[in-house]
């Protein structure tokens, strides 16, 4: 079983997947600081400062200025505003993702049309019909 195991962690899938996962959680640090540190600093001035993330309604007693403080007296809250975050985030996130794919896809397809020019312009050596001819021919004389 041990050996199984080893086929299996050995296998290029996996560590494929692995290696995926960790440059996945690398670069998802990088777009969250692009989202939060530049891309919503701008949609904040052009919606005139609007924080969407406090916008709440109060379920319970009481009155309270912000949603920080509401939850920190334990009073339930619809936090409506936490959603039209997360939904505006990930929005800006797909986009990012979006973009970054489709650079990826024009480079490989840069490199792919360079190969097969390269390959094209290369000298194509005697097919195998041709050589079994000559073979054929020599073996005559």
């Amino acid at each position: 079983m041990l050996n199984e195991f080893k086929a299996f962690i050995a296998k290029g899938n996996v560590v494929d997947l692995a290696v995926g996962i960790i440059i996945g959680a690398a670069f998802t640090a990088i777009v969250n600081s692009l989202v939060a540190d530049l891309i919503n600093p701008i949609i904040g001035m052009v919606t005139g400062g609007i924080d969407f993330s406090n916008l709440f309604i109060n379920l319970g007693d009481g009155e309270y200025t912000s949603l920080a403080a509401a939850k920190e007296a334990g009073a339930p809250v619809f936090a409506y505003g936490s959603f039209i975050t997360a939904v505006i985030n990930f929005l800006i996130i797909a986009w990012v993702v979006f973009l970054l794919v489709k650079a990826v896809n024009r480079l490989k397809e840069a490199t792919v049309r360079k190969e097969e020019a390269a390959a094209a312009a290369a000298p194509a050596g005697p097919t195998e019909l041709e050589v079994l001819l000559e073979i054929r021919d020599a073996l005559k004389k």
